[in-house]
């Protein structure tokens, strides 16, 4: 018998599959973005954080509430700094050097995300990291600083106790209005040795402790093991970016063909090779577009498209057909 070099991740069965009717709301860390990207590279209707990135669990559960109420913001909840108007919900990404245009940025993008979750089935939530800034002035926690003095905020790594119950109430009123939701529910395979090395395994413990108990007591809640994949399958620096930090693409593209493998029926994999295949045509750069055996191939690729399209008109071709159309001599 050969021996193994690798310790790989079993494959993990899930009570439910995902197709492309099915809208799914991706959130958290900035991996939660890698997954987003890959979801609607393939034509799924996907929402991704509509905070921004967030990566601590409480903030992740003030937003999903934000969005469960409607939640409007007002000036009041605007601050000014280094000339923009910031909220310490939201990401740098949405202040804006008016007032007027940061609250309706950000008023329009809770809006949105309100009208998405009443038709989400899936929510993925990626926790990033256990240790979070609170702000004195409020006692709140903030999701993003904002580049203000580290005076005005108390940094505090949380356990998994008090980061369980707000998390699980958040759940349950989704579930209560989205009967048909599913979580899945990961860790960030993204370290942050900006906390340092030892703080950083003790941070992301307690995101596991945390994860395992709510998978344990919400039977919708389930757990997808990103956070390993890397760490003990992979486990090697070759798998990461220069900053040897973040994963690079070949391993965003393993943990993905593991996630593909779990949750989505042969139907839907085949679904998505398709449309992969479609999109791989559209990135092939021809040097005399004029040929006919180009403009062969670009008729081609649009009958594909044309009879995906029939079969699944809920998916959006406009860009494909864009691209394939502008070719036709």
């Amino acid at each position: 018998m050969a021996q193994q070099f690798r310790t790989a991740v079993p494959p993990r069965s899930y009570p439910f599959n995902q197709d492309h009717i099915n809208p799914v709301l991706c959130y958290g860390s900035c991996f939660a973005e890698h997954m987003a990207s890959r979801l609607a590279d393939r034509k799924f209707q996907t929402l991704l954080n509509p905070f921004g990135i967030s990566y601590h669990p409480l903030a992740v559960q003030q937003g999903l509430l934000s969005i469960l109420d409607g939640r409007k913001l007002s000036s009041q909840d605007l601050f000014l700094h280094n000339d923009l108007w910031h909220s310490f919900d939201f990401h740098s990404h949405y202040s804006h050097p008016s007032q007027t245009m940061a609250l309706q940025q950000m008023n329009d993008s809770i809006n949105r995300a309100t009208g998405f979750l009443q038709q989400a089935q899936i929510l993925i939530v990626t926790l990033g990291t256990a240790y979070g800034f609170i702000d004195l002035k409020t006692g709140k926690l903030v999701n993003n600083c904002h580049k203000l003095p580290a005076k005005q905020f108390q940094r505090k790594r949380f356990n998994p106790e008090e980061m369980f119950a707000p998390l699980h109430e958040a759940f349950q009123k989704l579930k209560a209005q989205q009967q048909s939701l599913q979580v899945i529910l990961t860790v960030s395979p993204v370290r942050h040795l900006k906390d340092g090395v030892i703080e950083n395994q003790r941070s992301k413990s307690a995101l596991l402790l945390l994860a395992g108990a709510l998978e344990e007591q919400l039977n919708y809640v389930h757990y997808f093991p990103a956070y390993e994949l890397l760490m003990d399958d992979l486990r090697d620096y070759r798998f990461y970016t220069e900053d040897m930090i973040h994963p690079n693409t070949s391993a965003v593209d393993y943990i993905w063909s593991y996630y593909q493998e779990a949750f989505f029926s042969r139907t839907t994999q085949s679904l998505v090779n398709q449309i992969e295949k479609i999109q791989q045509a559209c990135s092939h750069r021809p040097f005399h577009p004029q040929t006919a055996s180009h403009q062969a191939f670009v008729r081609q690729q649009m009958g594909k498209i044309a009879k995906l399209q029939t079969q699944h008109p809920e998916l959006d071709f406009n860009q494909e057909k864009q691209h394939f159309a502008q070719q036709v001599q």
